[in-house]
Formats: structure tokens, sequence, C-alpha cells
């Protein structure tokens, strides 16, 4: 596959300019064919009006069906570059200098990316659960790219974007050739968003694989709100208590305001955890947690690190209440960030996660008391229960400083008041029977 050039930029600058001081529209609120006649031309999209196939010419009724044009006009109106007053379509005035810097540009069309859903997955004759869940699944593309050093294969992200899709609907009594048209439509429209993608010049392609480009991972930064360099940052050593030979620890750099519930996550993936169990913060005598009927905690959704703990304080964090992981979180230094650096981040540890529901740091004693002892009579049922072949293959040492931070660099983990990423409000969608 040939990589598009990135010419979306300088296509919505020209599709701007050409519309100022405005353009009616028809009756449905599409751009006129006389026009789209002379922007498609003008902007080179590559749209063909009256296709002819075969003997037969097939008459263009609507610029809707001018993929590469709708697109457009519909991503500068996304994007607020255009907008539509009394049946016509105009430029936005207040955001006119902005088309003089094309990084702003792009900045702008990158934040547009989850409104413009309809234009990027057309329908079709065979519709898809990515244009259905168009969110969720820009998120799922999205995060698999910005948290890969290396490019990423498209059928790994087809399949994230499958896998992250079909726990929406219920497709369990499909019949096989259904589900693979299905399959076959949602790789289609992750190819549709990728050619989007590569156009905007946010990625390109290296034979079957894609990479963010520089400035595509820089947008990406800024949409999820990540920290500009001299913003204020902690740095916390996370220790799990009560766990030896070795310890388990964690130094980790966040945003100094980042909530309890992101901090949360940030917890989990540094240290390893699953996130199967609930938990709690405390601090300054109060528990923070999720908020429900049964437990009374303050919600942690509200609660800011620096604002309960400063330099050289502490918090504590119990994951699982019945096996009862805790850890003490110190604020060994107040930092700022420093510019083309990720946060929150890992930057030195030691010891590997103990196995969940093990007990807790007694029961992870027993646990690798047992698995050093062949003779022991649950030896061999402990090694099923882990999934290993051989007692060798559990390392208690092991800490993967590369792998936290790929897991890091998915988290969504910016300070309180940051707008949300792409994808986040499509979380609780609801399943659907195909």
């Amino acid at each position: 596959m040939e990589p598009e050039q990135p010419r979306t930029v300088e296509q919505i600058r020209g599709l701007v300019s050409w519309i100022d001081p405005g353009r009616k529209l028809t009756q449905t609120g599409k751009v006129t064919l006389a026009d789209a006649r002379a922007l498609v031309t003008l902007l080179e999209t590559g749209d063909t009006i009256d296709p002819a196939i075969g003997d037969r010419t097939f008459k263009t009724k609507s610029s809707q069906e001018l993929h590469h044009l709708n697109l457009l006009v519909e991503w500068a109106k996304a994007a607020r570059l255009l907008r539509v007053a009394s049946g016509r379509l105009v430029p936005v005035k207040k955001n006119a200098r902005l088309l003089e810097d094309p990084e702003r540009v792009l900045d702008a069309l990158f934040e547009a990316l989850p409104r413009i859903g309809e234009a990027v997955l057309p329908s079709g004759w065979l519709g898809s659960m990515f244009a259905e869940e168009y969110p969720a699944g820009l998120r799922a593309v999205l995060t698999s790219l910005y948290a890969a050093d290396l490019p990423v294969p498209e059928q790994k992200l087809r399949t994230a974007v499958w896998e992250t899709l079909s726990g929406f609907f219920v497709l369990d009594d499909l019949p096989e050739d259904r589900l693979r048209l299905l399959r076959q439509s949602n790789d289609r429209d992750v190819d549709r968003l990728l050619a989007a993608l590569r156009g905007l010049g946010a990625a390109q392609q290296t034979g079957k694989s894609v990479t963010l480009t520089s400035a595509g991972r820089q947008a990406m930064a800024r949409l999820r709100g990540e920290l500009r360099a001299g913003d204020p940052v902690y740095e916390l050593r996370v220790q799990l208590s009560d766990v030896n030979r070795p310890s388990v620890w964690r130094l980790v750099q966040v945003p100094a305001g980042i909530r309890l519930d992101r901090l949360h996550q940030v917890i989990q993936a540094a240290m390893g955890w699953q996130n199967c169990h609930l938990h709690a913060f405390s601090a300054n005598g109060v528990q923070y947690g999720r908020r429900s009927g049964e437990l009374d905690f303050a919600d942690e959704t509200t609660a800011v690190l620096d604002i309960l703990v400063k330099e050289g304080g502490h918090l504590d964090y119990d994951y699982d209440f019945g096996d009862s992981w805790e850890h003490r979180i110190t604020v060994e230094r107040r930092m700022t960030a420093e510019a083309d650096h990720h946060y929150p981040a890992c930057v030195d540890g030691a010891g590997a996660c103990p196995p969940e529901d093990c007990g807790g740091p007694g029961g992870y004693e027993d646990l690798k008391r047992t698995l050093l002892d062949s003779t022991d009579p649950e030896h061999e049922g402990l090694l099923r229960w882990l999934g290993l072949k051989t007692a060798a293959d559990f390392d208690p040492a092991h800490f993967d400083l590369h792998e936290i931070n790929q897991q890091l660099r998915t988290l969504d983990c910016r300070a309180q008041s940051d707008p949300e990423t792409p994808g986040d409000a499509n979380a609780d969608a609801n399943r659907r029977a195909r």
C-alpha cells in the first residue's frame, strides 16, 4: 500500500479560503454539485463525479457521495473552521488566524477526530461495529499507536478494534459467515481511519505496519493533556508493605495535580496488578475510593494528589481488601516536567508483582516456599494454578522497566480539569445484537 502524502492540512486551508465569504448549501445541508465540481479539481480530492463503470455512467446526485470532499468539509466544520449559518457554509472568523499556522490546524483537526465518525466511515451496504462505536474504536487505534515504540502491524490494529468493540454486541449466536463479513467490514473501516490519519500527516506506513509521525505523536500528547515543560511533577516511591526477599517497589513520576482515581491506574500498571479488586487511599485520616452504597469512602475522583500531600509526605494505598496488599506512597521530591518526556513514567523499581489472589503477603511467602520445594504435596497444583511448567519459570525478582512504561503510556492520567481523550465518552455503550 502506497502511503498517502500528508495533504489534508493544506486541503482544509484551501477549502476554507475558497469558501470565504460563504457558499449556499443544498436543502439537505450539503455542498452543491456545482461547487463540488470546482472543489474536487481545486483540492485534488481524487473523487470521481458521474463515475463510469463499463458502459454505464452513474450520475452523482449529492456531494455526500464524494467521500474525500465530504470528509474535508465535515472535518473543517468539526474543527470549527467552517460553520453553517442561514443555509450557507461560512468560515468561522474568530479562528481565521489559526489557518496561518499549519501545526495549529493539524491540532484542531486531530482534536476533531472523535466528531467525524460518519464522514470517516460512511455507511454502505455492510455496516461495521466500528462505524457504530466509532469513538471507542478510534481510542483503541490511537492508544495502540501511541503506546508503541516500534511500528504496529496493521492487523494488530484491526484486532485491537475488534476486541475492543465486540464486547458491546451480542455475537455468540451469529453464523460463521456473518461473523466473517462483520470482521471484514470492521477491518475495512480501520483501514479507512488509517488512511485519514496518514492524509493528516499524523501516521505513516512502512510496509504493512503503521506508526505515529512526530507531528502525530505531539498532537496526541497535547490532546491527552500531557504535561508541558515546567509543569509540576511528583516523584513517588510506591513500596509494597510486608513483602521481602526481594522487596517490591516502583519509583514513578506523575503530574502533581493527578486525581486519585487516575493515580490508582498508575499504581496498578506500575506494580503489575490486574485491577480485579477494590482499593482505597488513606490520607490525613480520610479514606478515598469509589463511591458506593456499601463503603463510605470520600470520592477519589475529586481528590487531587498535591492538595492532599506535599514533598516528603506520604499516603497509603490498599488493594484487595481480602488479601490486603498495602502500599506506602512517599513523595520523594517535587520536580518539573521535561520537554518530550511522557508522564506518568516509571524510572526505577525492583521485584515482581505477587500473583493475584495468593493470600496477601503471608500467602505469597508460602507460595515462594512451595515453589522451591518440589517434594511439597501442593507443588504441582500450585504450578498449574500459576500456569507454569516448572518452578524456574517464576522469578520473584523480575522487573521490566520498558514493559511497565508501555503500560503507563496507555493511561489517561491528566490533571483533574483537562478535557477527555477520544473515546472516553463511549465507555458506557450498551450491548446490542447484530
